[in-house]
């Protein structure tokens, strides 16, 4: 009797052990502010990392469709998701995010492409290449799929090469129910709109960095979706390739007045 009551606390002991272990998940430093997890990179915290105007950034905006053979930064991937679906405020428990939502349904969702070497951790450490989602309250990316996946979300976007060659794409995903159930119909004009308010923030914040990008909405949805493993609910509406553009744009605002002067005459 004292043997099998002794065994039983053992095996007792063993299961908790257990269960415990494999509830505890390893986390490992990264220098410069990312926290990597199991399945997860906490992202370096959103900060103020350019000195560019917002005047220089409208200016200086253009879409970019050829990259440098240079990966991104932790830090300008952390920026860039942040501009798109970051928390910018906490007020009485509501998350208001960075761009607009009607009745803050906020029905997008972010998706990121990353390819092998695309994105620097450290020096000669990088971003394991993967399909990873954007969580906006802990602000960070979730390893969905392992894999260079470029190739075939090229495929699923007409060929578009700058897909392809870009060392990170942004796929935006709408959950049209959640506007929808509140506005009707019209919510899908909403959506729609709001992605639109979040391509944009992309485009600023990428070219406050020193970086291009390029809005795409020509590829087969169900090809994309499938390419990041998006739910059913979630309808894949834009791409943005992102990268260090080949050929820097340049223009000033003495040149842009000249053009004015032209214009007025």
């Amino acid at each position: 009797m004292k043997l099998g009551y002794l065994i039983s606390i053992i095996l007792s002991i063993t299961i908790t052990v257990y269960v415990l272990s494999s509830l505890y998940t390893p986390q490992t430093e990264v220098r410069n502010g990312a926290t990597t997890l199991y399945g997860e990179v906490l992202l370096p915290l959103p900060k103020k990392m350019t000195a560019i105007s917002t005047e220089e950034s409208i200016l200086l905006r253009k879409s970019i469709r050829e990259w440098a053979d240079v990966p991104l930064t932790i830090d300008h991937l952390s920026m860039i998701l942040w501009a798109a679906q970051g928390v910018v405020e906490e007020y009485y428990g509501w998350l208001r995010r960075s761009s607009p939502s009607a009745g803050a349904t906020y029905p997008l969702e972010i998706y990121v492409v990353v390819g092998n070497e695309s994105v620097l951790l450290k020096s000669n450490e990088y971003l394991q290449a993967g399909i990873y989602k954007y969580d906006y309250k802990r602000h960070s990316i979730k390893l969905v799929e392992v894999g260079d996946k470029r190739t075939l979300l090229w495929d699923a976007s007409l060929n578009q090469d700058w897909v392809r060659d870009a060392p990170v794409n942004i796929v935006i995903c709408a959950v049209y129910e959640r506007t929808t159930s509140r506005y009707g119909e019209r919510g899908i004009r909403y959506v729609i709109l709001e992605a639109g308010h979040v391509g944009q923030n992309i485009y600023l914040m990428s070219t406050s960095l020193g970086l291009g990008t390029v809005a795409i909405g020509a590829f087969y949805d169900d090809e994309v979706a499938k390419v990041i493993s998006a739910a059913k609910n979630e309808k894949p509406i834009y791409i943005f390739p992102i990268g260090v553009p080949l050929t820097p744009h340049k223009m000033t605002f003495e040149k842009l007045q000249d053009i004015y002067n032209r214009l007025r005459k």
